[in-house]
């Protein structure tokens, strides 16, 4: 992969060496000039996304959606069904399938930031993590990767003491680091693309406005920060869907708890399966 901290060290010696001499000061203004240019222009992106492969992942693409509860519903809301009439349609045989993850045997049945940053990053490799496949696993077997946190990942409390990437807490602060960690993870695998989904919403009822508010503070980073174009790794804002741009899962999409219910189930799976469809397609940014 580029090693942008390289370059820009040598940009900087660069500098130290021949743009603070005072004689040459137009020319250093010049230089300077083309050097924002460039950090400016699509062709930095495109320096970026050298590492990545573009384009389309072919026509017999494979993905894994990892999901609970959440994701169930959006699926049995006709994601498969969608992808064969699909598939029919555009001569392709893209497979989509899905599976708990983790499966809470014996892992905890839960899939926080803390969660895929312990099976993916801190306990990576080719074997499994008590059960739960890690990247190097799934990566052999699809071309892409989906992956998405349950409603409680919404509970976010004030963050106490120092950030740590190792703790469970739900903390803003350990999420950031923890999906830090899991992006360059990720991006070590260049030839795997990964659709992550923002944090699911909380009804009213079941959350506080604060912490509602810390929760969509981590989603806008995710948006705006964490993601980058043109890498291998794509977000879906999930949480703008069921919140329809509020603090709380509109009552209309919600069962009588967090859950999303059928209805938002069958009006959100259409957009899931585009979305995968765009991305294996080369078309995700």
């Amino acid at each position: 992969m580029v090693d942008w901290g390289e370059i820009f060290k040598h940009l900087e010696r660069v500098y130290q060496e021949f743009f603070c001499s005072a004689s040459i000061l137009a020319m250093r203004n010049i230089c300077l000039h083309i050097v924002l240019m460039f950090l400016h222009s699509g062709f930095f992106y495109l320096a970026v996304a050298g590492d990545f492969k573009q384009g389309t992942l072919g026509p017999k693409s494979k993905a894994i959606f990892l999901h609970h509860s959440t994701g169930e519903v959006i699926w049995n809301g006709g994601v498969g069904e969608w992808f064969k009439k699909y598939n029919q349609s555009h001569g392709t045989e893209y497979v989509i399938e899905e599976r708990a993850f983790p499966s809470g045997d014996p892992y905890p049945w839960e899939n926080y930031p803390y969660d895929y940053w312990n099976i993916w990053v801190k306990n990576a490799g080719t074997a499994p993590y008590k059960n739960e496949p890690t990247l190097e696993i799934l990566s052999k077997n699809y071309e892409m990767i989906v992956w998405k946190h349950c409603f409680p990942v919404s509970n976010i409390e004030i963050g106490k003491g120092t950030p740590n990437v190792a703790g469970s807490e739900k903390t803003l602060e350990n999420y950031k680091l923890q999906y830090t960690a899991l992006k360059k993870k990720m991006h070590s695998f260049p030839n795997t693309r990964f659709l992550v989904w923002t944090a699911s919403a909380l009804v009213s009822g079941e959350t506080s406005k604060e912490e509602a508010a810390r929760a969509q503070s981590f989603v806008t980073w995710v948006k705006k920060e964490w993601d980058e174009p043109r890498d291998n790794i794509f977000v879906w804002d999930f949480w703008g869907l069921e919140t329809e741009g509020g603090l709380f899962l509109s009552a209309k999409n919600a069962k009588d708890d967090s859950h999303p219910n059928d209805a938002f189930g069958r009006k959100a799976a259409p957009l899931f399966a585009q979305r995968l469809v765009d991305i294996i397609e080369g078309k995700g940014d």
